[in-house]
């Protein structure tokens, strides 16, 4: 099920518009794309927390998507101060923050500044400390600047997506959402504002507020993410700082929400009835699977 184009709708931000899709009645569940991705890439999970009785709202990032382009500032903390806004703006919180990649950096960014508004984190594939040494970090930014533009950016992007970081067992609709996200990068601005994420990213930020976070916690990566030297042991590494739950995905890397939803969902759904009753008027206590 796609989510429903006609739910689009907008939050006003200090640079720009963010645009978000609102489905479903119940809890309140926000999840947010990771860097050069769209909020189709939960088209997989939406459907089963809508049927299991939450309301599911997915935003995109600054710049990306049905965004405005005329953001300057991007990043964990920018992300994490859109999702408290976004919450906010919404009045049915507190919600679970769903976040992938750095999504779910700026997830717990949120859940550490602004306990009030998190009920519970799923955090998937997400980046709870700087794994790059400060030359590392050098040394991307200029490869950033160079592969990110036009004429090739887009197409780059997309190929690197495929080949590097959705490792392992694809979507049925992995080819279309690749599609997707190389069609929304052809356009210049998406594009300047992909690569200025990419070029300010730095993830170091979020490793001293892991300690501040108090909602419950659901960490999954793949055991193929290319982003850790060994997968697995960063998991256990993230969720014994958080002190939840984890969950590695076999034969899959970056994106486990849509390379394995029949595995992702289930577990998210347990995750979801287990957390304590939400405490917002007029909110259900917890899912209709509960």
């Amino acid at each position: 099920m796609d989510i429903d184009a006609s739910r689009l709708q907008h939050l006003a931000r200090p640079e720009g518009r963010l645009a978000y899709t609102d489905t479903g009645a119940g809890p309140l569940v926000v999840a947010v794309p990771g860097m050069g991705d769209l909020r189709s890439t939960y088209d997989a999970l939406v459907p089963g927390l809508v049927a299991a009785g939450y309301r599911v709202v997915v935003t995109d990032l600054r710049g990306h998507g049905d965004s405005d382009t005329t953001f300057t500032t991007h990043g964990d903390v920018a992300t994490g101060t859109d999702l408290v806004a976004l919450v906010e703006h919404l009045d049915a919180g507190p919600a679970v923050l769903v976040g992938s990649s750095m999504g779910g950096s700026a997830a717990v960014w949120a859940a550490a500044e602004r306990p009030d508004l998190v009920r519970g984190l799923v955090l998937v594939a997400p980046h709870l400390r700087e794994l790059g040494t400060p030359a590392q970090l050098r040394i991307n930014r200029l490869l950033y600047r160079v592969l990110f533009t036009r004429p090739w950016g887009a197409a780059a992007w997309a190929w690197l997506y495929t080949s590097m970081f959705a490792k392992g067992r694809k979507s049925l609709r992995h080819a279309e959402h690749v599609a997707q996200i190389r069609r929304s990068l052809a356009d210049p601005a998406h594009l300047r504002s992909f690569r200025d994420l990419a070029v300010a990213l730095d993830h170091s930020v979020i490793e001293p507020l892991v300690g501040r976070v108090q909602a419950p916690s659901l960490v999954v990566v793949g055991d193929l993410d290319p982003d850790f030297k060994d997968a697995g042991a960063e998991l256990a590494r993230m969720r014994e700082a958080l002190g939840g739950q984890e969950l590695l995905v076999p034969g899959v890397g970056h994106y486990p929400q849509h390379q394995a939803p029949e595995v992702v969902t289930p577990a998210v759904l347990d995750f979801l009835v287990g957390l304590p009753a939400a405490g917002h008027d007029g909110a259900d206590q917890r899912g209709a699977r509960a």
